[in-house]
């Protein structure tokens, strides 16, 4: 049980430190700082950070299969960031919080797809508390009006499709490595991708100047480096449904730190939320718990 609870806190405080990033690409933007600026300042800046922690405590040989691999695995993280800023310009944040959110049932269908069996009932209850939870956190009772655009409906879908797909090959791809030489040859995806995106030359005039490279380091430590780190330690030891849920801390995160740092007003339903979120993420461990002591008995 103390393995699960453990590995469950991995991958629970790696969601937690993608709930901070919205605030700080917030603060970004209303620096002056343009979308591809923060994009490959953040992505830049982890890949030198996991670089240096490889170099000092991880040196292992790797073959190209492996690399292609794990990089494959970044580009679904990248890319949950690209689809979900892209979103943000065409619907309001509060519905693309939601969007992003149908990652947790997106994994547990995966996870049933490929095991080819249904998802047990405490994942189902788990995830349809989540689903009421995020409603209410994401503000969308109480709202005058909801805006709803066809391509960022579909940018915000496709960013959750990514998040679901970057947390079940998370507990899948090259497990056996180190969780810091994974997490490097990870973010070299993203690197790659955003190279590709922007093009090198658009890449390199890029300057850290300007305060860029304070929100660069803290984008790239806790959007790259912690979550990618956190979930390379956590998901191979844990159920992806399971793993999908606990990423749902995410959302209470985001809506307290923009709380704290921005002024944000939060609603009273938006409270009940974030409970009714917490209580879905924590139901899993309760039912396991509960099963074992009736066993025991």
């Amino acid at each position: 049980m103390f393995h699960l609870l453990k590995n469950s806190l991995y991958v629970f405080l790696g969601a937690c430190s993608f709930g901070i990033l919205s605030t700080i690409v917030k603060l970004a933007y209303s620096k002056g700082f343009l979308f591809r600026e923060v994009m490959i300042s953040q992505f830049a800046t982890g890949w030198l950070i996991l670089l240096i922690l490889m170099l000092l405590f991880s040196r292992r040989k790797v073959s190209l299969k492996q690399v292609v691999k794990l990089a494959g695995v970044g580009l679904c993280t990248c890319l949950t960031g690209v689809f979900y800023y892209l979103s943000l310009q065409s619907i309001p944040a509060s519905i693309a919080v939601v969007l992003l959110f149908q990652f947790t049932w997106m994994g547990v269908v995966i996870e049933a797809i490929v095991k080819r069996s249904m998802p047990d009932k405490p994942t189902l209850i788990s995830v349809t508390i989540l689903f009421i939870g995020t409603i209410l956190a994401g503000g969308l009772l109480g709202a005058d009006h909801l805006q709803l655009n066809l391509k960022g409906t579909l940018l915000g879908l496709a960013a959750a499709f990514m998040m679901a797909l970057f947390v079940f090959f998370s507990g899948r791809v090259e497990t056996k490595l180190p969780p810091i030489t994974r997490s490097f040859f990870m973010s070299c995806g993203g690197m790659t991708l955003l190279t590709i995106l922007f093009t090198p030359k658009v890449f390199l005039e890029v300057s850290p100047t300007g305060g860029l490279w304070i929100f660069g380091l803290v984008l790239g430590t806790f959007g790259v480096v912690l979550p990618v780190l956190l979930f390379a330690l956590g998901a191979p030891n844990i159920s992806t449904g399971l793993a999908t849920i606990l990423g749902a801390g995410e959302l209470p995160v985001a809506v307290m730190v923009s709380m704290l740092i921005l002024n944000e007003y939060v609603t009273g339903l938006q409270w009940l939320g974030i409970l009714i979120i917490l209580l879905g993420i924590a139901y899993p461990q309760i039912a396991a718990a509960r099963n074992k002591t009736v066993q025991q008995i």
